[in-house]
C-alpha cells in the first residue's frame, strides 16, 4: 500500500518551479494571491497540515503554535530568519522549525554596497530631478557625494552575509572593520584583512559606514540605540539590510532630521512594512521594500531548501536546515 503524502500548506505564492515540484510530492495546499494568510487562515492551517511552509510575513507565536493540530510536525520556513516564529515553543509541542540559510548571501551583500553607493553618491536624488524634467546640465558643484574608497565600513554582525560584504568592500577599496559576538578565526580576519572590535561603542565612533548584518534576537534589539547612534560621526552613513529592529527608527530618524548622521540606506524597518513616515521623503535616505534577497535565482534556491527539508522529513530524517533554540 503506498505511504499517504505529507499535507504541505503554504502561506504565500512561491516562485513557479517551487510550487510545482511541492505539488508533485506533497499534497499541497498553495496561495491562490500573494496577500499575508490572516491569523485565522494561519490556525487553520496549523489545525489540519503536517507541514507548514510559511515566511517573513507569518508571525507564527505561542498562541498560534497552541492551537497546531497534532499531525502539525515541521514548520519549514521560506526563508533564513526565524524570529517571527516562537522556536522554543514549537520545540516544546514537538514540532521541529527549519530554515533557509546560505542561499541569499551574495544576494544581500550585493544590496549592501548598492545601498552605500545610493547614498554616498546621492543617486535618489539624481534619480528624482531627472524623472521630474528638472536636471539643467553639468555643474562642477553638483550632487557631490564621496567616495567609498578609503573609507572605514564596520560590519555589525560577521556571518556569512558579513563577510560577503567585506570582500565586496576590499574591491572599492574601503577598510574593513567589524565587531561580533565571536572574533573569527586569523586566517578569515587576514583574508578579509578585516579588524575586530570587542567594544561596539568604539568601533560606531570611528566609521564612516556601518552595515548591520546581524540576526534579530533579544539581545540585539534596538543594538543601535540612541546612546549609540550619537556616538556615530556626523559624516556617518548607515546601512541596514538585516532586521529593522536592530536600529532604534525613532532615534535614527531624529538624527537623520537634524544633520547628525549624514545618511541611510535601509532595506527592512522596525515596524515591518511601516518604516517611520518621516524617512520618506529625507533626500539622504535611501528606501527600499526588503529586497534584499529579492533574484529569481535566491527565490528558487530557497525554495530548494525548503524542498529539501521537507522531503528529509517526510523520509523519516531530521531536516538538514533544522534550527534550534540554542542557536538563537
Amino acid at each position: 500500500m503506498p505511504q499517504k503524502r505529507l499535507s504541505v500548506v503554504v502561506t504565500r505564492r512561491l516562485p513557479e518551479a517551487v510550487e510545482t515540484r511541492l505539488s508533485e510530492l506533497f499534497d499541497v495546499t498553495l496561495r491562490e494571491d500573494d496577500t499575508p494568510m490572516t491569523r485565522a487562515q494561519l490556525a487553520e492551517a496549523m489545525a489540519e497540515a503536517d507541514v507548514l511552509v510559511p515566511t517573513i510575513t507569518d508571525q507564527i507565536d505561542a498562541g498560534l503554535i497552541g492551537q497546531a493540530g497534532e499531525r502539525l510536525k515541521l514548520i519549514a520556513n521560506y526563508g533564513a530568519g526565524i524570529d517571527h516564529i516562537d522556536v522554543e515553543t514549537a520545540r516544546r509541542r514537538g514540532i521541529l522549525v527549519s530554515n533557509t540559510p546560505g542561499v541569499m548571501t551574495d544576494d544581500t551583500a550585493d544590496m549592501v554596497m548598492a545601498l552605500m553607493l545610493g547614498v554616498t553618491r546621492r543617486i535618489q536624488e539624481g534619480l528624482l530631478v531627472m524623472q521630474a524634467g528638472e536636471w539643467q546640465g553639468w555643474a562642477p558643484t553638483a550632487f557631490l557625494g564621496t567616495r567609498l574608497g578609503g573609507k572605514r565600513l564596520g560590519i555589525l554582525g560577521m556571518g556569512r552575509i558579513g563577510q560577503a560584504v567585506a570582500k565586496r568592500a576590499q574591491a572599492f577599496g574601503m577598510q574593513i572593520h567589524y565587531h561580533n559576538r565571536r572574533r573569527l578565526r586569523p586566517e578569515i580576519e587576514d583574508s578579509l584583512e578585516a579588524t575586530w572590535w570587542e567594544s561596539l561603542d568604539q568601533m560606531v565612533a570611528r566609521m564612516d559606514v556601518i552595515s548591520v548584518n546581524c540576526p534579530h534576537t533579544p539581545s540585539t534589539f534596538h543594538l543601535l540605540n540612541a546612546r549609540r547612534l550619537r556616538l556615530l560621526k556626523p559624516s556617518a552613513v548607515i546601512v541596514n539590510t538585516s532586521r529593522g529592529e536592530v536600529i532604534d527608527e525613532s532615534a535614527l530618524t531624529r538624527m537623520l532630521k537634524a544633520g547628525e548622521i549624514a545618511g541611510a540606506g535601509l532595506d527592512v524597518y522596525q515596524h515591518g512594512i511601516k518604516g517611520n513616515p518621516d524617512l520618506v521623503n529625507m533626500p539622504n535616505v535611501v528606501m527600499l521594500p526588503h529586497m534584499g534577497s529579492a533574484t529569481i535565482e535566491g527565490r528558487i534556491e530557497m525554495g530548494e531548501k525548503v524542498l529539501l527539508n521537507v522531503k528529509t522529513f517526510a523520509d523519516g530524517h531530521r531536516p538538514p536546515d533544522q534550527v534550534l533554540p540554542a542557536m538563537l
